[in-house]
């Protein structure tokens, strides 16, 4: 069976890591980012209807600012933002499992949301949202990444295109023929680039879809 290198930031690896090992997958955490906080200015909670958010990430970096928007119900693209958004005293009324745009497509239209996330975020694809961004986290690219050369001949799980791009200009064209890869988008799957020996993509934007693919990956 081939190793699971798993390239998200701390904490958010840890996660990650869990899942493979109940799947008894041999995995390997080399982080890509590291995570910081930014200072931020929490607009008026009474101007929004709810909270969106797309990262845990973005509930353990964003502070005690955070307790200003105890009052708004939260939007939550993902069990573990869910939880994450929970455990810091927040109310939940969505959970979505399919990505940030079938999120947004069951909840109401004219609702204001305010977006918690991080510096690096695709816009959603549904138009017509009264939505305002406030970044409260970046990740930071690592200058160095040891560890690489053990990667020949096993698989690789990328959670974001940027992850993908930045894996890309790490590994050398001629160093991916025998690396498969199992991509949590087509986007990100596309960002991988080419000269993989394998590159797939999740059924569904998820860590559990995407465990599920990174496991077949490794065993065939």
């Amino acid at each position: 069976m081939r190793r699971l290198f798993v390239f998200r930031p701390e904490p958010a690896s840890r996660q990650t890591m869990r899942l493979a090992e109940d799947l008894g997958l041999d995995a390997v955490s080399l982080p890509l980012f590291d995570l910081e906080a930014m200072n931020w200015t929490p607009p008026d909670a009474a101007a929004f209807d709810g909270i969106l958010l797309t990262s845990a990430n973005t509930v353990r970096m964003a502070g005690e600012e955070l307790n200003r928007f105890r009052s708004l119900p939260v939007h939550a693209v993902g069990e573990g933002t869910a939880v994450a958004a929970e455990v810091a005293g927040l109310g939940v009324a969505t959970i979505g499992k399919g990505g940030i745009d079938r999120l947004l497509g069951s909840i109401d239209p004219h609702v204001r949301l305010l977006h918690l996330c991080g510096e690096d975020r695709r816009e959603p694809l549904v138009a017509g949202r009264s939505i305002t961004a406030v970044a409260v986290y970046r990740a930071r690219e690592k200058p160095e990444v040891s560890g690489l050369e053990a990667l020949e001949g096993q698989v690789a799980v990328l959670h974001s295109p940027r992850a993908a791009r930045r894996l890309a200009a790490l590994v050398p064209p001629e160093a991916r023929s025998t690396v498969r890869i199992a991509a949590i988008s087509e986007a990100a799957a596309e960002a991988a680039g080419t000269g993989w020996q394998e590159v797939r993509a999740a059924k569904s934007p998820n860590d559990t879809e995407l465990l599920a693919l990174a496991a077949r990956l490794c065993e065939t």
